[in-house]
């Protein structure tokens, strides 16, 4: 038995169709990833301002519950530990801090913050003066976006 051919007039159309469909499901995409660099943007941008005011409840709600942080000084830390050190001004204290090169990278319900981080701290009685690379492990969690997972080497 002979297949019958797709009527060329109904062929045309589903082409002309899916065609025109892709742009508009490619704009909804960028739209929406736009949508979410703006959002990591403005969250890392909101860390520098927390980091200058000692806004230790910024990072217990920014952080997710099992964060942990790769630092520049070969240690790593907890959202605890942080949320705690940032909440002692003797032991931790920002005296400037500025981001540059931030490129935000969306994966879906992920994104991934790459940038360089100059800052002047006081941490535990020890100045530090330093340009560094970071990158960022965001998560979308319900209508929120919490970071992951941070790690930061020293730039050359």
């Amino acid at each position: 038995m002979k297949e019958k051919a797709m009527n060329p007039v109904l062929w045309i159309s589903v082409f002309v169709v899916a065609l025109l469909a892709e742009p508009s499901v490619t704009q909804a995409q960028t739209r929406a990833d736009a949508d979410v660099v703006t959002a990591i943007s403005n969250l890392e941008n909101d860390a520098v301002k927390a980091d200058l005011a000692g806004d230790a409840a910024f990072y217990q709600k920014f952080l997710a519950e099992n964060w942990t942080r790769g630092d520049s000084d070969g240690r790593f830390y907890t959202k605890t530990q942080v949320v705690d050190l940032l909440a002692d001004p003797k032991n931790f204290k920002t005296n400037s801090e500025k981001l540059s090169e931030l490129k935000v990278h969306v994966y879906g319900n992920a994104a991934v913050a790459t940038y360089k981080d100059t800052y002047d701290i006081m941490i535990m009685g020890e100045h530090r003066a330093h340009t560094i690379i970071a990158t960022d492990t965001f998560v979308k969690t319900g209508d929120e976006w919490k970071q992951v997972a941070s790690h930061g080497a020293a730039a050359k």
